[in-house]
């Protein structure tokens, strides 16, 4: 078992340094990570010199390497740890070379507890880390509705700069359904498309996530945009979900459509699969669905509650709603 000593803690500048040390103390404290200051890591090669440390290991510092007890406490939903780390002088938002809070930590890890305290404690919301991860990212990637509905009452937007980590699409491609109906609540682009990456409903489609790829249908969400040329529809049949491209079938989706490759997705389903045969099950749409299709493409996605309050036939609402 090896043990971090961390360059910078609560007496310290905490410096970002480029390296960092490892010695193995004894293994009977488990779970002990050392932070000290510049001054004890000057000690530790003293001692190592003289033949006091054994077993010291030069390490790169990577993610990992550098997290602090704070990021471990958060990430693990030890309250109690955590709460006398902070006692003790860390920082709420100590980040590790990576950019990465202990808040991310506790939403990362689904720790509904550790994330409230750190925020009643002063911890950044809208914390960024060097690949533009937030703590509104992580929640969703956990998929800890708990957790995001804390962030989204501390946080001012849910909208990202940052192509890679997108809330809704990792929502939408995780299958969290619960966490992408908050988002879609709180005004969350649904059709955003973002290069090689698509929009949220073909993350979903690729993913199989069918729970989800059904939320953002009934919200409202264009079946037919995807990623570039590619329709959900094509990513529905690469991701071998047969239950989702009868969804997309249900809402409208082109099945003549062709990608960058010229090929529409029946040309990518295999031979024999369900997938294949969920394409050849269908026809053209019939009167009504057209009907359906047009009518709710009028409304657009802000109206689409409303079909509920037309004057017309509970019948016809509910067939309008997917009902």
């Amino acid at each position: 078992m090896v043990f971090p000593i961390i360059p910078g803690g609560p007496v310290s500048s905490q410096n970002a340094w480029a390296d960092f040390f490892f010695f193995c103390p004894s293994p009977a404290l488990p779970e002990v990570c050392m932070y000290v200051d510049e001054v004890t890591v000057v000690l530790v090669f003293v001692l190592s010199e003289c033949g006091n440390i054994t077993n010291l290991i030069l390490c790169v510092s990577d993610f990992w390497s550098d997290r602090t007890p704070l990021h471990e406490a958060a990430f693990q939903g030890r309250l109690l740890h955590l709460r006398a780390l902070i006692a003790q002088g860390f920082h709420v938002d100590t980040v590790t070379m990576d950019g990465v809070t202990p808040l991310h930590e506790a939403c990362l890890g689904a720790r509904y507890a550790c994330a409230k305290f750190l925020l009643d404690n002063g911890a950044n919301a809208m914390a960024v880390s060097t690949d533009g991860a937030t703590p509104l990212f992580n929640s969703c990637s956990s998929g800890s509705a708990a957790c995001l509905k804390l962030i989204l009452q501390h946080s001012a937007s849910i909208h990202t700069t940052y192509q890679l980590a997108s809330p809704i699409h990792e929502a939408a491609k995780k299958d969290h359904r619960e966490c992408l109906e908050l988002l879609l609540a709180r005004g969350a682009q649904i059709d955003l498309e973002l290069p090689d990456v698509g929009t949220p409903l073909y993350s979903a489609c690729m993913a199989r996530a069918a729970a989800c790829v059904e939320v953002l249908l009934y919200s409202g969400a264009d079946v037919q945009i995807g990623c570039g040329p590619d329709s959900p529809l094509h990513a529905a049949v690469l991701g071998g979900g047969a239950d989702v491209v009868h969804l997309l079938l249900d809402f409208g989706a082109d099945g003549c459509r062709r990608n960058a490759e010229a090929k529409t997705p029946l040309d990518l389903s295999k031979p024999n699969s369900s997938v294949r045969a969920a394409l050849l099950s269908r026809g053209p749409c019939s009167l009504s669905q057209l009907c359906r299709l047009r009518i709710r493409r009028s409304l657009g996605k802000s109206r689409l509650h409303r079909a509920s309050s037309l004057f017309v036939p509970h019948s016809i609402k509910d067939f309008l709603l997917y009902q």
